[in-house]
């Protein structure tokens, strides 16, 4: 096990000056210095499902939809930080501790309800990100779907995910757009307060379908895989390459990624209020409560933007989808690679796992073909978060107990609270999956 001053951490601690923790702009550089796989995770979570779903919620019940994102904010991040705990202090990903705890039924369980939500949500980001593109080139979008899944397998295959991330991760700033449109656009504040800290739930398939894809886009299974497979990358990428090594994690270490988890969600989560505040301000305040096309959905940027909103919005889904497909792929061949105890890793060039890269492709290929099958991009974005909403419960509740475990965990299992708000998390979203059913069928 690591300790406080092992001889693994020396070197990463030796960069940095002894009088950074007593100075206050040494802490601040340290700060985001430490934001790594938690915060692409939460850009990445603002994917094009994520902006389409959360776009249909403000336009479909205006700020009756606004207290999701204050009531996801701490379930998603207690979810996320027990799966970055999971991959530091075992220095394995989800599916390789699956893997030595329990049988190939659960391990096959749990990798077949990431893979199927992934391929959904893989198409329904490469609709997006195509019809967007339509909407301001006046190019098919047929013909950019397959340029996109192009892009981003070569990309993937001949250049690390890190230096993507880099390059991608500024157009999420666009997202930003929202929170000005939302101040630019005629308020209600008194509503709108009224509405964030006040839950408004109806009883009706569409409101609760609705809630499921919020919490779906927002709790999504994939995250589960990359935040836990990232966090193993991270203490590679710093020397520790052995098992050995990388077992066990320090407070230090642990509250780095505490940090880093925090603050990736509370970025996600900000970005959703203000898509959904933007939306109702705009579509739902004069009737377009129904969105069927990117098209509509830009529209809720002509606040801020004007004719310029198009290019805006296509830019935040195509820069949000390069990040979040490839997480979507590479989480797919993370745990299927675990699963399989191959060699795989988005550092790893293809020859060097070409298990791991197989699988990448063939993810993107089958999301791919889903798109010409005649659905319409936003339906798909939307009912793809539906799906990550439904298989999510299960796969929460390893999370949970595999991190509440001492023969996993040591020492660092989870904290009563953080274990609380696991098992509240699998529960609401268990409960809104049956309620979401049932009035299906009445």
């Amino acid at each position: 096990m690591k300790t406080d001053l092992s001889k693994e951490e020396k070197p990463a601690m030796a960069q940095a000056p002894v009088g950074r923790r007593r100075v206050s702009p040494g802490r601040v550089r340290r700060f985001f210095a430490n934001l790594g796989p938690g915060l692409i995770t939460g850009a990445a979570d603002d994917d094009p499902s994520g902006i389409s779903t959360y776009s249909v919620a403000g336009a479909s019940f205006g700020y009756t939809a606004l207290w999701t994102a204050l009531f996801s904010f701490p379930l998603m991040t207690a979810v996320q930080l027990m799966c970055a705990r999971l991959g530091l202090v075992t220095g394995r990903g989800l599916a390789g501790v699956v893997r030595r705890r329990y049988s190939r039924r659960v391990l096959w369980g749990a990798c077949s309800l990431l893979v199927i939500a992934n391929i959904v949500n893989i198409g329904a980001d490469l609709g997006g990100m195509a019809e967007a593109t339509e909407m301001v080139t006046g190019i098919n979008e047929f013909v950019w779907m397959p340029v996109y899944a192009l892009l981003i397998i070569s990309l993937l295959f001949w250049s690390s995910y890190r230096q993507i991330a880099r390059i991608f991760k500024g157009l999420t700033l666009v997202l930003f757009a929202y929170v000005g449109a939302a101040f630019l656009a005629h308020q209600n504040w008194k509503a709108v307060l009224h509405f964030t800290l006040l839950p408004h739930i109806e009883w009706s398939s569409a409101y609760l379908a609705t809630f499921v894809g919020v919490l779906g886009t927002t709790i999504s299974p994939y995250l589960f895989f990359w935040q836990a497979a990232q966090e193993v990358e991270q203490e590679r990428a710093q020397g520790r390459r052995s098992l050995s090594q990388r077992v066990g994690a320090t407070e230090r270490e642990l509250a780095d990624v505490r940090t880093d988890v925090v603050t990736g969600m509370f970025f996600s989560n900000v970005v959703m209020y203000f898509i959904i505040l933007t939306t109702s301000a705009t579509l739902h305040a004069y009737g377009q409560t129904r969105i069927t096309t990117a098209r509509q959905a830009a529209e809720a940027l002509r606040p801020l933007a004007g004719d310029g909103a198009y290019w805006l919005f296509t830019l935040g889904l195509i820069g949000t989808g390069m990040l979040g497909v490839p997480v979507l792929a590479g989480s797919c061949a993370y745990a299927v690679s675990e699963a399989k105890a191959w060699h795989g890793s988005l550092e790893a060039p293809p020859r060097l796992a070409p298990k791991f890269y197989a699988v990448v492709a063939i993810s993107m290929i089958l999301g791919l073909a889903q798109n010409y099958a005649g659905f319409d991009a936003v339906a798909m974005l939307f009912w793809a978060a539906v799906v990550n909403g439904v298989l999510a419960p299960p796969l929460i509740i390893l999370v949970v107990i595999l991190t509440s475990n001492p023969e996993v965990m040591g020492e660092r299992v989870n904290s009563p609270l953080l274990r609380a708000l696991g098992w509240l998390t699998a529960l609401v979203m268990s409960a809104a999956t049956i309620a979401m059913i049932a009035t299906w069928r009445t």
